[in-house]
């Protein structure tokens, strides 16, 4: 019997210009056998340059960056046909909420506090990795007072295309329930939920779920109350 040949590792870039941040980041991946850092950019000029070079899975990206700030590194990477493929994970000391639909709409999978611990940062690398979402609760909580405050827009964002059931999936995301909650919610099977999704997200011309969620709110399809964390199953 052949023994299936071991996954490659996740290849992560580190964009942070402070070095003893960045060289306690690539400590802390170096340390996990399924993680492995292939460069450090010091400024988002030069992320994006490596991203194209190194093409890693994953680029942990500062915000405040010199030359280039992460927001717009991030946008490049994501535009970018030569690194749209190209994950990015926001770690930043900042959770205001400009930083927070900046990053979402330049197309970051993810966004963290410098502050979250290192087993949280390690396990979001991990699900960001694989084409998820995720944000920390509290910004998360930021992106949801940032909708209440918001008058409503004169012309929401239409749902061109969207079934009926897509619209129940979509609602039930952006109020924060799991896959498996809203499998339970609409007596559908897993399977057929990641299905819905998957057309959502092709549908709506979103890169992750946390893209369905600001799409669902800026469409009227959601009011901006009583909203939990986003999570992925």
């Amino acid at each position: 019997m052949t023994t299936p040949a071991p996954a490659s590792p996740t290849r992560i870039l580190i964009a942070e210009d402070q070095a003893l941040l960045s060289g306690s980041f690539r400590v802390l991946i170096d340390s996990e056998p399924d993680l492995i850092t292939v460069g450090e950019a010091s400024t988002g000029a030069q992320a994006v340059a490596m991203a194209r070079t190194e093409h890693p899975d994953l680029v942990l990206m500062d915000i405040r960056m010199p030359e280039l700030d992460g927001i717009e590194a991030t946008r490049r990477i994501c535009a970018s046909p030569l690194t749209a493929d190209v994950r990015v994970l926001i770690l930043t000391m900042f959770d205001l909420d400009d930083y927070v639909f900046a990053a979402l709409r330049a197309g970051a999978g993810g966004f963290l506090l410098k502050d979250t611990p290192p087993a949280d940062l390690l396990t979001a690398i991990r699900v960001i990795a694989t084409g998820e979402a995720l944000l920390a609760p509290t910004v998360t909580r930021r992106l949801i007072e940032e909708f209440c405050r918001r008058p409503p827009a004169p012309t929401p964002t239409p749902l061109t295309g969207v079934t009926d059931r897509e619209r129940e999936v979509l609602h039930l995301i952006a109020t924060g329930s799991s896959n498996t909650e809203i499998a339970h919610t609409l007596h559908l099977s897993p399977g057929t939920v990641k299905t819905h999704i998957g057309h959502l997200l092709t549908k709506l011309n979103a890169r992750d779920r946390a893209q369905l969620v600001i799409t669902a709110y800026e469409s009227g399809l959601v009011r901006p109350t009583g909203v939990r964390h986003i999570r992925q199953r």
